[in-house]
């Protein structure tokens, strides 16, 4: 697993108090000369707490989350924020559960800088391909995203963009760093949802049939993110879902055991009813957060087959009257989705924000 940088951590607001409850016991000596110490830890939002008492039998340390606290013995703690933002941190010192001294400050846990998320290792895949053209592709190197060819869908879709996904789509979490598109996912509240991210697409202005698609990517990681480089038909908007056909060339969901595996899948209708086939491909020893990867398709009138890393692992014969979806042109989607009914809702262990960074896409077609 490569290293992540630490966020940076500032306090402010220190307050020692005493406390007895509506139980407390008058004989009992309360706690005294209560001593704590914050210090950052190895890992992003990740703090170690250590606090000493005289006269204690054990402590509580609250972290802002609805009274939620952790007892123990020792006073000494490491803990790991959900998301980057402001924390009011209490650190008890008890003699009895009603009969202690508290001390609180204000945490602020900060994003890390952006730049140290993204590797600089992995696959590449070359310019040129015998007997190919490149026809269009985008390096992102400029410093915004280029608005001829992507647009951003905004805000919950319907249903969860059909999911039930928890995300609010914004044009703020995309970002441009170092030559690589980097699209994020944050817990923040925007629009009644608890997490936003973006979801860019070709639509209108970047529309393809057949041809080498590749894609080099560095993917995100943790129970409940759902990054997707994929494709619908470009008829969408006329015919619906799943009459217009979808490509995925690569989704990965996220949580324990999972982040070393993508898929690649076609979804369409036949005969007027949903029908799907796919596979996936699996790393062995590393997951696709440690550096990046090349997921490419290559797509004539007959086939459609997925590859990483120029590793082929699916393909699905598309000549048939049941899948004249795929003999059409399609447009781009990128997006990392949060929750939804494939992956499951985040849950403590999940980190944000989470980052996909993609290095480039590149469309070749035959000459």
């Amino acid at each position: 697993m490569k290293e992540k940088a630490c966020g940076f951590l500032l306090l402010a607001g220190i307050l020692l108090a005493s406390c007895q409850g509506d139980t407390a016991d008058d004989n009992v000596l309360l706690p005294s000369d209560l001593l704590v110490t914050i210090e950052q830890s190895a890992e992003p939002y990740q703090i170690k707490v250590t606090a000493t008492a005289q006269k204690v039998n054990f402590f509580r340390f609250y972290f802002g989350e609805d009274d939620q606290y952790i007892e123990q013995k020792e006073g000494e703690l490491i803990y790991t924020y959900g998301a980057a933002g402001e924390y009011e941190l209490i650190v008890q010192a008890h003699a009895t559960s009603a009969d202690f001294i508290q001390y609180i400050e204000m945490v602020t846990i900060e994003e890390p800088d952006p730049s140290t998320l993204i590797p600089a290792a992995g696959y590449t895949t070359p310019l040129s391909y015998e007997g190919m053209t490149l026809v269009w592709g985008d390096e992102f190197d400029g410093e915004e995203l280029n608005s001829a060819d992507w647009t951003y869908e905004i805000g919950t879709g319907s249903g969860g963009w059909g999911n039930n996904e928890l995300q609010y789509y914004t044009d703020k979490n995309t970002t441009m760093i170092d030559g690589n598109l980097v699209i994020w996912a944050r817990k923040e509240t925007v629009g009644g949802s608890a997490y936003t991210s973006s979801r860019i697409v070709t639509e209108g202005n970047r529309e393809f049939k057949y041809g080498r698609v590749d894609i080099r990517a560095v993917l995100p990681e943790g129970q409940g993110i759902w990054p997707a480089l994929w494709m619908l038909g470009s008829n969408f908007k006329e015919v619906g879902w799943p009459h217009c056909g979808e490509i995925d060339i690569m989704e990965m969901i996220g949580g324990s055991g999972r982040e070393n595996t993508v898929h690649g899948t076609l979804h369409w209708s036949e005969g007027g009813n949903y029908a799907t086939s796919g596979d996936s491909y699996r790393l062995e020893g590393d997951v696709f957060a440690d550096e990046f990867h090349v997921f490419s398709i290559l797509w004539d009138e007959t086939s459609i087959q997925w590859l990483v890393d120029d590793q082929k692992f699916n393909e699905i014969d598309i000549s048939g009257e049941q899948k004249s979806e795929f003999r059409a042109p399609f447009f781009f989607i990128f997006n990392i989705a949060v929750g939804g009914n494939w992956p499951g809702s985040p849950d403590a262990s999940t980190r944000f924000p989470q980052c996909m960074a993609i290095d480039y896409i590149r469309v070749f077609q035959l000459n």
